[in-house]
């Protein structure tokens, strides 16, 4: 906390959640509409990575999971933050460094998004995702993922 403001850690994650239909779910940012991503959310103190991806993944689409069903790639991506949204960090901070993961889940899986982060989602194929998402770096992480997943995507 600098000046009686909580700043966001500059330490994130990436989650690609597909599922058994070989579909990738995306959200629509409430705050940037038009832009679609996977889940992703900053560390909290005392978090681990892990318990910062459980978190996220319930936070924005109300999937319960544990640990056991989460793939941590055991990769990070260092990028710029975005100008828009330097505001949420401390002063001079200008990268943040995100943690991928995946989670497979059933085709079936209610999804409850949290309306003050997320407008819509949406089931799209492989290919699709990777044209739709705005972040370098969630595309990536969709190009790369048949390498980390339990089923066959195209």
């Amino acid at each position: 906390m600098i000046n009686n403001k909580h700043y966001k850690q500059p330490i994130s994650v990436l989650v690609v959640i597909y599922n058994n239909q070989q579909q990738i779910l995306l959200l629509e940012r409430a705050d940037k509409p038009g832009f679609w991503q996977s889940v992703t959310g900053s560390l909290e103190t005392g978090e681990t990575l892990v318990q910062t991806a459980l978190r996220e993944v319930a936070e924005e689409t109300g999937i319960l999971t544990n640990t056991t069903a989460i793939n941590d790639w055991q990769q990070s991506n260092e990028y710029e933050i975005y100008p828009h949204w330097r505001h949420r960090y401390a002063p001079n901070v200008t990268h943040n460094t995100e943690h991928v993961f995946s989670l497979c889940v059933s085709a079936d899986t209610n999804i409850k998004l949290s309306p003050q982060e997320h407008l819509q989602y949406g089931w799209f194929s492989r290919q699709k995702a990777i044209k739709m998402v705005f972040s370098p770096s969630n595309r990536e992480a969709l190009i790369q993922l048949p390498q980390h997943c339990l089923i066959s995507l195209p």
